[in-house]
């Protein structure tokens, strides 16, 4: 599977800073201190609708630590997954009469186009679900045959007792677990299991749905966290420096997704530091498609709103709060916009070397974009009130304004 196409990004003078994050599994402040190739995997879209804000939101965020890492002067190897195949994809497609590989493909291609609208870095590696069974189907077996998983009537399951560092991630209790399982994709009621929130590991194919050979499981198609787990063993391997989604993900995907790749490799950690985004609301209550409470991307775009000003919009919340999506969010982000490049297409203005430092230290510090943002607010004040003389400094900002925030001015 393709990405989309990467906007160039300016090479800044000096160097940035190491960036200190917010990790979920600490709950504390840490320093990320990659090697010359830093590793991140962020969960991507499962392809049954089109790309809204709080999507956005989250991949704006990791494109961030893409760039802050750019400007650290590191390599990045970013690898995005899509789950082009599972339950919601395959409702929606009954639900619509579409064939289930078209959906995925339009709703995918359809994400393509906004990420690179919103001038977010393709990853290194956009790995499909499909594409990863012949990878993810001897990852199920090895797991069944150390006694880490177990049949169900012919579906296939984690015991997550096989793993000693169940729940390091999220700390959460039995009960909270098991209610946000039945919640997210899991079956706590199901008879047989050992344990309530056991995932899945492999589902036996079932009459009308697709499946794929699963060698000694039988026919079938792999459960959602062994996707991820197959495609980041295989691109990355173990203790790679960052596992990002959106904090829906903390339990039970990426806390399973762990289990699993301890399990199979007898190794901790799986990821070095775990980063989670915040959840966007809209009519009061957080967007998500079930609810149908959503703002496309794609709408937006549709109805003349500026990328560049959908990315402002996104910026001006830190990314692990949680926030609203309301009618004044791409208002100021418009004002802010047309006030920054009305600052930059001066000839001359204020000093802007000290900009640079503020947006490094601003990103650096748990990815602040809002201080950020407050900077060069702050610069452009100064240009317009009272300008500046110094030749080429709206040149300089113009492409800090790129390379840091990824907005084109």
């Amino acid at each position: 599977m393709h990405a989309w196409p990467a906007s160039k990004v300016p090479v800044l003078p000096g160097q940035g800073r190491d960036l200190v994050v917010h990790d979920t599994a600490t709950n504390s402040r840490v320093t990320l201190t990659p090697g010359p190739v830093a590793r991140l995997y962020v969960c991507g879209i499962t392809p049954y609708d089109a790309t809204h804000i709080g999507h956005a939101a989250t991949y704006t965020a990791f494109d961030l630590v893409q760039r802050v890492w750019l400007d650290t002067k590191r390599q990045v190897h970013y690898v995005q997954n899509v789950t082009d195949i599972d339950d919601p994809l395959l409702e929606r497609a009954a639900a619509t009469g579409v064939d289930w590989t078209a959906l995925a493909e339009r709703e995918t291609a359809l994400f393509r186009e906004d990420m690179t609208a919103l001038r977010v870095l393709p990853p290194r590696a956009y790995v499909g679900a499909v594409e990863s069974i012949p990878a993810i189907v001897p990852l199920v077996e090895r797991l069944r045959a150390a006694g880490a998983a177990y049949d169900v009537d012919g579906d296939v399951y984690f015991s997550v007792q096989a793993d000693p560092h169940f729940g390091g991630i999220s700390h959460l209790g039995t009960d909270v677990m098991r209610a946000l399982s039945a919640e997210r994709g899991g079956d706590p009621e199901r008879p047989g299991k050992k344990d309530p929130v056991d995932p899945l590991l492999w589902r036996a194919a079932r009459p009308g749905e697709p499946s794929w050979d699963g060698g000694s499981l039988g026919p079938g198609r792999p459960g959602w966290h062994i996707e991820c787990v197959a495609i980041a063993l295989d691109r990355l391997g173990m203790g790679f420096d960052v596992q990002g989604g959106g904090s829906d993900l903390v339990f039970p995907h990426h806390e399973m997704g762990a289990s699993h790749a301890h399990a199979l490799t007898e190794e901790h950690p799986f990821a070095r530091s775990y980063v989670h985004a915040g959840m966007v609301a809209y009519q009061g209550e957080k967007m998500s498609k079930s609810k149908g409470n959503l703002v496309f991307v794609s709408r937006l775009r549709q109805d003349g709103l500026d990328p560049a000003a959908i990315r402002l919009a996104l910026l001006a919340h830190h990314y692990r709060s949680d926030w609203e999506w309301t009618d004044e969010v791409p208002a100021a982000a418009v004002r802010r916009l047309a006030h920054w490049r009305a600052a930059v297409s001066r000839p001359e203005g204020p000093p802007a070397d000290g900009l640079v430092e503020e947006i490094r230290a601003a990103l650096a510090d748990d990815l602040d974009a809002p201080a950020a943002l407050a900077a060069v607010d702050r610069w452009a004040d100064a240009q317009h009130a009272a300008g500046g003389a110094e030749p080429g400094a709206p040149g300089v900002v113009s492409r800090a304004v790129d390379a840091l925030l990824g907005v084109a001015l």
